[in-house]
């Protein structure tokens, strides 16, 4: 540095900060300032292990009675036949220095967590959910299965069924009947996505062939997330939470079936949706909840007319939501965002 060095290169090339070289020129100015004053030199150990103790380690870890045991619980039973080669941290150091420090058992190793899936949808038939749940009766152990698929931008239930059992074959057939009457072809130009979780009739082969057939892809919720399927969700919790759900087990699958015609029935043509702007899922899902959340619109433009002191803000919003996520994007990607779809 006296002879015009820079103390910001030579703190560089020294591996040091240039505070710490500065410390070093103050404190030792008058003993040897230029002295590296760094402690982390190599050192001389003698109860070190050597390299036969090493090699003696490494061997012991890799025989086939220790293949799949940690060092927590090879030391113990080195101690137990009366043998100490290392205690259990030099046991851990060795297979470090090796590359060996890694599951040694069958179980499988942590595994990298799914993408979030997410799903946009800006118009009717674009995004379907579907999910089952249990319907009791009244023998113990015995249920009947709600197969339910909802249209995510309506909300409308699109088809249903009761059945004696779980099975992807009726799922197939569920879904197929729900295209049929959807009109929706394999030759669309944005094709239909059809989201649920990881269930057996969900994830089954039978179900993938027909909607393969049908040209409909394939969504799936992360596993043990809720929250990634929650028109479905919120749908089953109307479903058992209306005034009218049977108060005892359903004596039979006809009995079930009549009771859910009843509540799709008024689930799609009757009951004003929050979600929607207070209209029902068949009005949104036919368009007509355009000119209702207009005419509803006009009306209380009227009414502030009226009595204009009585609104210190602007009107009830009854505007409809041109858009429904499964998983929106963060607020800073949502205008470039697309839709995510995590097909088998």
């Amino acid at each position: 540095m006296a002879d015009g060095a820079r103390a910001s290169e030579l703190a560089l090339l020294l591996g040091v900060g240039l505070t710490t070289l500065q410390r070093w020129r103050r404190q030792f100015a008058g003993v040897g300032g230029g002295v590296d004053r760094r402690k982390g030199s190599h050192r001389l150990v003698s109860h070190r292990l050597s390299e036969e103790e090493r090699k003696r380690i490494l061997l012991t870890c890799n025989e086939p009675e220790f293949a799949a045991l940690p060092p927590g619980q090879i030391v113990p039973i080195l101690a137990d036949r009366g043998l100490f080669i290392g205690s259990e941290r030099s046991f851990y150091r060795v297979l470090h220095a090796h590359g060996q420090a890694h599951r040694r058992g069958r179980a499988r190793a942590p595994q990298e967590p799914r993408p979030v899936p997410r799903l946009r949808a800006d118009g009717r038939n674009q995004v379907w959910s579907w999910d089952i749940t249990y319907l009791p009766t009244t023998v113990r152990g015995v249920w009947l299965y709600l197969y339910l698929v909802i249209d995510v931008w309506s909300r409308k239930v699109v088809a249903w069924d009761v059945a004696e059992r779980e099975e992807a074959q009726i799922a197939a057939d569920l879904v197929s009947r729900a295209c049929l009457r959807e009109r929706i072809s394999k030759g669309r130009q944005q094709p239909l996505i059809l989201h649920a979780d990881n269930g057996n009739a969900m994830r089954a082969a039978t179900l993938e062939a027909r909607l393969e057939e049908l040209g409909v892809l394939r969504s799936f919720s992360r596993p043990r997330v809720s929250n990634d399927n929650p028109y479905s969700e919120s749908l089953f919790r109307t479903v058992k939470y209306r005034p009218n759900y049977p108060r005892r087990p359903f004596r039979s699958a006809e009995e079930a079936c009549a009771w859910v015609a009843a509540f799709v029935s008024w689930y799609n043509d009757l009951h004003r949706h929050s979600g929607i702007r207070f209209v029902t899922p068949s009005q949104r899902h036919s368009g007509e909840a355009v000119a209702i959340s207009y005419h509803r619109a006009s009306v209380y433009e009227q009414a502030r007319q009226r009595h204009p002191r009585r609104w210190s803000r602007s009107t009830r919003c009854w505007r409809q939501p041109e858009v429904v996520w499964i998983n929106p994007p963060p607020p800073e990607s949502a205008v470039t965002a697309s839709t995510l779809v995590m097909a088998a």
